[in-house]
């Protein structure tokens, strides 16, 4: 794709500028005036671009829903279906693919929620073991991971470096650390590992990463508000608290904003706070939801950036000597191109472009598009949503994101689970639903996107309200599926029916000096004239963890040159690797 002409140094320092001033107003004005707003939630209620005409190019993944078939049974509760009183009940959960017994086999992990009144039998995460035969089996009871509360994201990887994948999951309360042992259970070590909450917190999204680079996994937790129930107005009983003049649930607006956090990995199974002495605990006013931490600038070392729910989201670069600096506003990922905030809430990312550089897919409220954010190779960023084709689609809330090859023909499409966060709206306005289809942008080339619903099988057309959603190849075909949260119902597992004909290659890593997940690494794949770059990444899409095994669909291409650089920064090329095939790549 071409870019623009580079910017002179004093014209991109004066954009800085401008960028620093706005960003101080901004939030000074969110925070401070929030209860003037006429709604809660951030929309722009902008007016969808023209479609262009379609591609006729035929797409090739058909996703079917085979939930009930593969042994799914449990709806996932998150508060009244009827309505929701509390912005606690609309939220919503992640899920997470990962390999917890080692047999090779993505299994399948779902946060829950519970009621208000009480929490009922089936409130409860679910482990579900992956058969190997297309079905699955729960297994919660047996692992030792029943447990009742406001559950938030999960993040999946080996914090203890002992083998095996752990969980770590947020709540509203209490979060939960709990190490894998081995022997198919898991065991809740929260207040041995020292990241017991001092009072309650509104955990959201959190992601295992290592920012020192020293081998050891740590800890980012966002916070998303400060929640007292006691104090909450109810639907109606404040400018928050409606939507379409209808009453609902109140907030983020007019809630107060929380604060987030960093823990450090000790090595020896437990983390230190270190928030205060990073930089982390002085940032604030904004609504963090979905945690992604990754090398946005290409200089080694993992950044952070934290989708914000209807106020500038944070970009936290990493300054190599333990702490961060906050610079979304700077580098273009704070607002929209317009300098309007949205209600971030989604984080999906990839190449869309081929050029070698990690671009960032955030979801957003109805009434506005997602954004696409163009990476120039040096973590600034460029809205490029309508040029893209994705600012035809302004009808959903959406919430679980990727930029993932569904179709295997070298090019990273995107993928959005939406469904509203109101019950009570349809009955009133009903050109929003509560239950709304997913969305599948078909990559065209060049970062220009076709939106496709029903061509794109039953499983995407069926309507649902969704929230987190995982990617990676459960059944070990060559192909992305996905696992996703659908509230008040039973999850929906979408299979991937793709017709033969284009080649893939998935790698597996491992790290020995690095992590032993490997979190953080980068794998950048030459196939035909194409370079693609991946990263491996604990937590995306809406507080979900997809497949640690990394997916490249190569098209017509006959092999591909790999070049990886690992979390410490060193690297390797294996040359000349075969298609369709899961390779296995241990740290040298």
């Amino acid at each position: 794709m071409e870019r623009s002409p580079r910017r002179s140094d004093e014209l991109y320092d004066s954009r800085v500028y401008r960028r620093q001033l706005f960003v101080k107003t901004a939030l000074a004005f969110f925070v401070g005036a929030s209860l003037i707003w006429g709604q809660g939630i951030a929309s722009r209620n902008v007016k969808p671009t023209p479609r262009s005409k379609p591609s006729g190019i035929p797409f090739n993944a058909r996703f079917v829903d085979i939930a009930a078939q593969a042994g799914f049974k449990q709806s996932t509760i998150y508060g009244s279906a009827e309505s929701k009183a509390y912005i606690l009940e609309a939220v919503g959960c992640g899920a997470a693919f990962f390999d917890y017994d080692n047999d090779g086999w993505m299994d399948i992990f779902i946060v829950s929620g519970t009621q208000l009144e009480a929490a009922p039998a089936e409130a409860t995460n679910r482990l579900y073991r992956n058969n190997r035969d297309g079905t699955f089996t729960d297994v919660t009871d047996k692992a030792g991971l029943r447990k009742a509360g406001w559950g938030g994201s999960v993040t999946a990887a080996d914090y203890d470096n002992d083998g095996f994948s752990d969980l770590f999951i947020t709540y509203w309360g209490q979060n939960a650390l709990y190490r894998n042992r081995g022997d198919g259970t898991f065991e809740d070590t929260t207040q041995r590992a020292n990241l017991l909450n001092k009072e309650t917190r509104y955990g959201s999204g959190a992601a295992f990463f290592d920012y020192d680079r020293d081998g050891d996994l740590d800890l980012f937790v966002a916070n998303y508000l400060i929640f007292d129930p006691k104090r909450v107005p109810r639907p109606g009983q404040s400018a928050n608290c409606t939507w379409k003049g209808v009453p609902v649930n109140c907030g983020p607006r007019g809630l107060p904003p929380a604060s987030h956090s960093l823990y450090r990995n000790n090595g020896d199974g437990t983390f230190t706070d270190v928030s205060a002495p990073a930089g982390i605990a002085k940032i604030g006013g904004s609504y963090g939801m979905t945690v992604v931490p990754a090398d946005y600038d290409n200089d080694g070392w993992s950044d952070i950036y934290v989708a914000c729910d209807s106020t500038p989201s944070f970009f936290f670069r990493n300054n190599h000597d333990g702490t961060f600096t906050e610079s979304g506003l700077e580098r273009g990922v704070a607002l929209n191109e317009d300098g309007m905030e949205q209600a971030g809430m989604g984080v999906g990312i990839g190449d869309i472009n081929l050029d070698g550089s990690l671009d960032i897919l955030k979801t957003h409220f109805a009434d506005d598009t997602s954004v696409v954010y163009r990476n120039d190779g040096k973590g600034n960023f460029d809205d490029i949503t309508i040029a893209s084709g994705v600012g035809v689609e302004t009808r959903f809330v959406s919430w679980g994101a990727a930029i993932t090859d569904l179709d295997n023909d070298g090019l990273p499409d995107l993928f959005i689970a939406t469904g509203n966060v109101y019950p009570e709206i349809e009955k009133k306005v009903a050109s929003y639903p509560y239950k709304t289809p997913r969305i599948i942008f078909r990559n065209l080339g060049n970062a220009k996107f076709e939106e496709l619903i029903d061509e794109a099988g039953p499983g995407i057309a069926a309507t649902h309200s969704s929230r987190g959603a995982a990617f990676g190849d459960f059944d070990n075909d060559g192909d992305i599926d996905v696992v996703i949260v659908n509230l008040g119902e039973v999850p929906s597992l979408l299979r991937n029916d793709l017709k033969p004909g284009n080649n893939w290659v998935t790698i597996q890593l491992r790290g020995t000096k690095s992590n032993r997940s490997a979190i953080g690494a980068r794998v950048t794949a030459r196939y035909g004239n194409r370079k693609q770059v991946q990263e491996l990444t604990s937590q995306s899409s809406f507080y979900s963890s997809n497949d640690p095994r990394l997916h490249f669909g190569l098209g017509q291409a006959a092999s591909a040159t790999l070049e990886i650089r690992w979390p410490t920064g060193k690297s390797q090329t294996i040359e000349n690797v075969k298609p369709n095939q899961l390779l296995t790549v241990t740290e040298p």
